[in-house]
């Protein structure tokens, strides 16, 4: 679904970030749940490089991506987002009470329990190549974050999705997992791999990806 310059949901997003992160900035959560209700969004672009303004800071008041307004309501951090539209649409969390408080337990266990972990990685990896004490500490944060992967495999185990249906637990989850595609870490956790690659074959996470990186425009610094 190609995004829509006149549709009354608004998401904002980067127009340009480092080749190293493209593909992982957070916006791409919400692009992605609205593909998969067919639902028509269009994109607030902001320069990552430049600073937000106080106009900006007034929708995300850390001044960082997404913040989401539909008309009724404006809102920030994608988990939250997602909650909002999940609450709208059963093909993004489940109406069954028991399955839906596990998909949102599921969606608070990636932000909270997962997610820290596997950044530490991609921000030493990222963003402090080449500083002389990553080396020393880089082995001790891939252990903390593997044994964040091991629970969530074991508990995932021979599920096709967290929670019942895919959901927008999963939403979070694959895009927290893909934080780590610089790595092999995930070779070592073949359920989790395997689980990643189902929900990257999803046409709407696919059309959320293309465009998201469609609107990137020359690499930074050029």
């Amino acid at each position: 679904m190609p995004v829509c310059d006149n549709a009354a949901t608004v998401i904002s997003g980067f127009n340009n970030v480092p080749p190293p992160v493209r593909g992982q900035v957070r916006d791409l959560r919400i692009r992605w749940a609205l593909e998969e209700i067919g639902r028509d969004y269009r994109m607030e672009l902001f320069d990552a490089m430049a600073p937000r303004t106080d106009q900006y800071r007034e929708w995300q008041p850390f001044g960082q991506v997404p913040a989401f307004e539909d008309g009724e309501t404006r809102m920030f951090e994608s988990g939250a987002i997602l909650l909002y539209l999940g609450e709208q649409d059963e093909r993004l969390l489940p109406t069954d009470p028991a399955t839906r408080w596990q998909a949102i337990t599921w969606l608070f266990a990636a932000v909270n329990s997962v997610e820290p972990f596997v950044t530490q990685v991609t921000a030493l990896d990222l963003f402090h190549a080449g500083e002389a004490w990553v080396a020393e500490a880089r082995p001790g944060v891939v252990q903390l974050a593997e044994r964040r992967l091991a629970v969530t495999q074991k508990a995932l185990r021979d599920r096709e999705w967290l929670a019942g249906p895919f959901s927008i637990a999963d939403i979070v989850m694959v895009t927290v997992l893909r934080c780590i595609d610089h790595t092999a870490i995930l070779e070592g956790f073949p359920v989790l791999a395997a689980y990643k690659a189902r929900a990257e074959a999803r046409p709407a996470f696919i059309q959320a990806l293309t465009e998201q990186l469609d609107a990137y425009s020359a690499p930074a610094g050029e």
